[in-house]
């Protein structure tokens, strides 16, 4: 049997999708950790073991995310603009925008009818408003990152949160504690503001519905919710939303081995 497989380096986590002839496939998420070579091998190998699958069952193997250029076992590096546009297209046929807000970067795609990348918009310069961002407000709001979206749906108001800049933010979010604001109402407040700037992104590409949202933010439902009430839409999530740019590298991989 023949198989391809798509690897997505990123900041924070790699994914590998291993897909077969009819497009089924499997994936794992790893850590990526201080070497993304590291990451990129390790992730392989446990999704070959998770498959049951050997190296040489792969035809072949395309590499996209910030790490793509270190890895050796690849046979063709693609940006991760591309492979997200793919994979959100595979998805959700019609699809027209996607939001991605990874660990250290956001970035919205604006697609053609056929998938293909019309334009976008990145900010890869800070970590305003994406998982890095989040993480910092949890921990200094002492609480576990994946219970920010659940606890965001309790607030009956919403905390304007002033700065995006992560260091200024932080000192803001330990004065607003200060002052006796709930720490649900501080939370919906960071959601929103990271909503308003990704609105922001997305109207410098022309934001067009139905709207797709990937990356490992869209399991936030606060930040999902924030964003539906300015868009005035329902966003799709995909079942996983970190692997999205996985899957479409290994759909640009499946072009390049069974076409």
């Amino acid at each position: 049997m023949s198989f391809v497989a798509g690897v997505d380096i990123g900041s924070l986590s790699t994914e590998v999708v291993i897909m077969d002839r009819e497009k089924n496939y499997d994936y794992v998420i790893v850590p990526t950790g201080a070497n993304s070579k590291t990451a990129a091998q390790k992730a392989m190998e446990q999704s070959l073991e998770h498959t049951g699958y050997r190296w040489e069952d792969l035809e072949f193997i395309l590499a996209t995310g910030y790490g793509r250029i270190s890895i050796p076992f690849a046979h063709k590096r693609v940006t991760e603009i591309t492979c997200h546009g793919k994979g959100a297209h595979f998805l959700f046929p019609s699809a027209s925008t996607v939001i991605d807000i990874g660990g250290q970067d956001s970035k919205v795609i604006r697609l053609s009818g056929e998938g293909k990348v019309i334009d976008f918009v990145m900010n890869e310069k800070c970590a305003a408003g994406t998982g890095r961002f989040l993480e910092v407000m949890a921990r200094s709001l002492e609480v576990e990152l994946t219970m920010m979206g659940t606890l965001s749906k309790k607030a009956e108001n919403s905390v304007p949160i002033s700065s995006m800049c992560t260091v200024f933010a932080e000192s803001e979010i330990v004065s607003l504690v200060a002052e006796g604001h709930p720490v649900e109402e501080i939370i919906r407040g960071i959601h929103d503001s990271i909503a308003e700037r990704t609105v922001g992104l997305a109207n410098r590409v022309g934001l067009e519905k139905e709207v797709v949202m990937t990356g490992g933010v869209a399991k936030n439902g606060g930040v999902v919710k924030s964003l539906e009430e300015r868009l005035r839409d329902n966003i799709h999530i995909p079942d996983e939303p970190q692997v999205v740019g996985a899957v479409g590298a290994a759909l640009l991989a499946h072009r390049e081995a069974f076409a």
